[in-house]
């Protein structure tokens, strides 16, 4: 018998017992690393390489068959080719042709194989480019291990136990990619999400044009099909790259003959500079490529810090125009999250409101003297109120949405980093180019002795005090149907921390949040331009994991909301946060119904059609998936029920039975 294995030095390996490979029969068993197929026939055993050297098949899950001859002959499941038994040679095989086999022993606690002792790890091509990858600074990735990633993963699975990376499991693609969004849309860094090929990799698309809308820095690394047998018949074999192409502002095949740091370093750096979507696709056959004096890549010399800065006679022509205003607003938008400072020592100077896209909602806490809450569909009538009476906008990171409805008869001064921005739609007064906080402090030491703008303050505080008095009356509202929407986030701005990091889906439940929760310092996650329902959760894992990478954001409490319908895209989720202790405590609102469409029909007047759900209780699916899940239909209880949820630490469904119409 053919036992090559066996002139190396060897470590033995119980693999069966006794019992589990009855005569006649061959199984797949695992000796440390080593995968082999285990036979039993004529009386003995066994143990060959369990990979056919076709195209790699499982020969343990082959069968024993005779051919026409009367000779029996192990037959590879997948395409038939035949080996023999107990020495592993084809049919008509040369001496030195054949499966590798290892020596087996029958012990009196079962059977064991010797394999040789694992080879030293030899660096590969994936290896490189995780390398390359921490060294820019990622820290987190969440995937999907598969049949066409294996090579990848065991890169980042090196890096994960060196203590460099974090990794988590997901249940399906695009909740890796939305967590990722949500990631980089709270720490404005990257995490990466990994799928295989083919229908892992399409089911990240959704996440990734999330990310990319919304500027949001992401890096996907897709597992492809072998060079040698990319056609458009091959299994899971799609055009990745050209499916891709939309959506990654770099994207890039890992090919034989690739410099892989470089590579990295590239997709790497166009995540962070251009806040979008990097795509990296790892041909299984390139993945562990050998790569021993290979130089992994990183930053330096090769990135810059944002100061620019607009030139002095724009500066001063802003000035001019912004302290001539007498009754000034600032729009704020969610790109000068990074900024407020700067906006709110603006908006002191000029004693003048600051109104919210609903993107940026919670950039300035709604107990700021300044702030006048979120303007548009999502918001308040303070902010419409304040737009509508003044006599100059200033536009400062706000991309001009049509959910938002800046209104483009006003004079307007916009400030923005991304040219694009300026003006889109419309042409504005006065286009600023140049990093928001560098600008602001340019214009803060450009301030002229007299301002003509008188104090609004006073008239912030007036409407305030209107709208809450309106919110109050609307906390009665009770049809018999469940709770309101105006007592649940009433409840939620009295118990949800200052500093908590809110994720939130899209639908009635979204609509509600920016009209009725008053912020007072806490980070606000949304699927803004694409609007995609399903973010909510899978967004709440992504602030969940930097919340474990970035000590900026150690302690805070990740609180976010869904509707029934929104919750449901990502349900199996709720296991992932089990398995990894996430301490999220997510607040769904369950109607039974897509309620925001439904809404939407009535008003164009259609018939309400197929919008009903049917849903399980959601809080007993929580418990049952080893989490904490409760069920609040008194709005009685809602106060003390958030807040004991929140207390917990661990993952938390609390499942609020809500009224479709009281939104």
């Amino acid at each position: 018998m053919n036992h090559s294995a066996s002139k190396r030095a060897l470590e033995w390996h119980r693999v069966a017992s006794a019992d589990q490979a009855p005569e006649g029969r061959v199984i797949t068993v695992t000796a440390g690393r080593k995968t082999l197929a285990l036979v039993h026939f004529n009386g003995q055993y066994a143990a060959m390489d369990n990979r056919c050297p076709h195209q790699g098949g499982p020969l343990g899950e082959g069968s024993i068959e005779k051919d026409a001859d009367g000779e029996c002959w192990l037959r590879c499941p997948w395409h038939g080719w035949d080996f023999d038994p107990l020495t592993g040679k084809p049919p008509g095989g040369h001496e030195d042709s054949g499966q590798e086999m290892f020596p087996v022993e029958t012990r009196s606690d079962g059977i064991y194989v010797g394999v040789p002792a694992e080879p030293a790890h030899v660096r590969t091509a994936t290896d490189v480019v995780a390398e390359t990858m921490v060294n820019w600074g990622l820290k987190r990735v969440f995937g999907m291990v598969g049949h066409s990633n294996l090579g990848l993963a065991d890169a980042f699975r090196l890096q994960e136990e060196a203590g460099k990376i974090s990794y988590i499991g997901i249940r399906h693609e695009g909740a890796a990619s939305f967590a990722c969004s949500g990631y980089a849309k709270l720490t404005g860094k990257p995490a990466a999400c990994l799928s295989i090929a083919g229908p892992g990799a399409t089911n990240m698309m959704t996440g990734l044009w999330d990310a990319k809308v919304d500027r949001a820095p992401v890096v996907a690394c897709a597992g492809q099909v072998q060079v040698q047998v990319f056609s458009p018949f091959a299994f899971q074999d799609i055009d990745l790259h050209g499916a891709f192409a939309p959506v990654a502002k770099f994207n890039q095949l890992v090919l034989h003959a690739s410099d892989y740091g470089n590579v990295a370093s590239l997709a790497m750096k166009s995540a962070l500079i251009e806040r979008d979507v990097s795509v990296l696709i790892f041909p299984d056959d390139a993945q562990t490529l050998p790569a021993p004096d290979a130089k992994a890549g990183g930053p330096e010399g090769r990135i810059v810090g944002p100061r620019m800065a607009p030139p002095d006679d724009v500066i001063e022509a802003a000035v001019k125009k912004i302290h001539g205003a007498k009754r000034p607003v600032i729009i704020v938008g969610y790109g000068a999250r990074e900024s407020m400072s700067e906006v709110n020592a603006l908006a002191e100077d000029l004693k003048c409101p600051v109104l919210t896209t609903f993107k940026a909602k919670g950039q300035i806490p709604d107990t700021h003297p300044h702030a006048g809450g979120v303007l548009g569909r999502s918001g308040t009538p303070i902010a419409s109120w304040f737009m509508n009476e003044c006599d100059l906008i200033i536009a400062i990171g706000a991309s001009f949405s049509h959910h938002t409805g800046i209104e483009p008869s006003k004079p307007i001064v916009q400030i923005d980093f991304d040219r694009m921005h300026l003006g889109k739609n419309h042409a504005v007064a006065l286009p600023v180019w140049g990093e928001i906080g560098e600008t602001l402090r340019l214009m803060k030491n450009a301030h002229p002795s007299h301002s003509a703008g008188i104090d609004q303050t006073k008239e912030i505080a007036e409407r305030w005090a209107i709208w809450r008095r309106e919110k109050t009356r609307r906390l009665d509202d009770n049809r018999g149907n469940g709770i309101n929407a105006a007592s649940l986030f009433a409840a939620m701005t009295k118990v949800v921390p200052g500093d908590a990091i809110m994720p939130v889906d899209v639908g009635n439940n979204t609509y509600s949040f920016g009209r009725y929760f008053e912020p007072c310092g806490q980070r606000v996650l949304m699927s803004g331009y694409l609007g995609s329902i399903g973010f909510g959760f899978p967004a709440a894992m992504g602030a969940w994991a930097a919340t474990q990478d970035f000590e900026e954001y150690r302690g805070r409490k990740v609180v976010s909301i869904s509707g029934d319908g929104g919750f449901g895209q990502y349900a199996m989720e709720f296991t992932t946060a089990v398995k990894y202790d996430m301490d999220i405590t997510h607040v769904l609102m369950n109607n039974g119904q897509l309620g925001k469409i439904t809404k939407e029909q009535r008003a164009g007047e259609w018939p309400v059609w197929q919008t009903s759900l049917s849903n399980p209780s959601f809080a007993d699916f929580a418990n049952s998936c080893g989490g904490k899940g409760v069920r609040v239909t008194d709005k009685a209880d809602l106060e003390e029920v958030i807040r004991t949820a929140i207390a917990h630490k661990g993952p938390v469904l609390v499942e609020v039975m809500t009224d479709a119409e009281l939104v």
